[in-house]
């Protein structure tokens, strides 16, 4: 079960058939404060090495954005499925590096969880807390090919890209 988003309803293939990849992008509080889990990919992964990111990837046969979401979640840092209330969806996002687009699936658990991060898909855990993300200030923007690419300092790392366009799509500063 889970609630839409406004005015977002992911689609399970691209226009050729693909099916779409999904990541979930987890929320909780700790200590009165809205919290972020991303991870840092290793350097030895095939697709965005090295970049901060939500947990997820391709699907399996016959899954939904959510099932695949929720499956790598638990896969990458061993967030229980039954503990996330997932609230619905971002817009569907395309990277410049992986050929399908992605879902992400915004979820909120009841609490800080017991991560365990499988050290073959992270390398560290981060837990950002939200607000500082509002402050249009802190971040830096390129530009692309005419798009813009977001950058973001955050605990001696750069959060950019796709991950960086879904928080902001996720706090309101940026829309689809």
């Amino acid at each position: 079960m889970y609630h839409e988003l406004p005015g977002i309803r992911p689609t399970m293939n691209d226009g050729d058939g693909t099916p779409r990849a999904a990541v979930l992008v987890p929320l909780f509080v700790s200590n009165g404060a809205l919290r972020l889990i991303l991870t840092k990919r290793p350097m030895h992964m095939p697709t965005h090495a090295g970049d901060l990111a939500f947990p997820g990837g391709k699907p399996h046969t016959g899954e939904e954005p959510v099932d695949t979401a929720l499956r790598e979640a638990h896969e990458e840092v061993g967030i229980p499925p039954g503990r996330v209330e997932v609230l619905g969806f971002l817009p569907e996002i395309h990277t410049v590096s992986y050929s399908r687009m992605v879902v992400p699936v915004v979820g909120i658990l009841s609490g800080q969880p017991e991560l365990r991060p499988d050290p073959g898909e992270v390398e560290k855990v981060l837990l950002p807390e939200v607000d500082p993300f509002r402050d249009e200030h802190r971040w830096r923007v390129e530009y692309w090919d005419d798009r813009p690419v977001y950058f973001f300092p955050l605990d001696e790392e750069i959060l950019w890209g796709a991950t960086a366009r879904m928080v902001r799509q996720l706090i309101g500063l940026d829309r689809a």
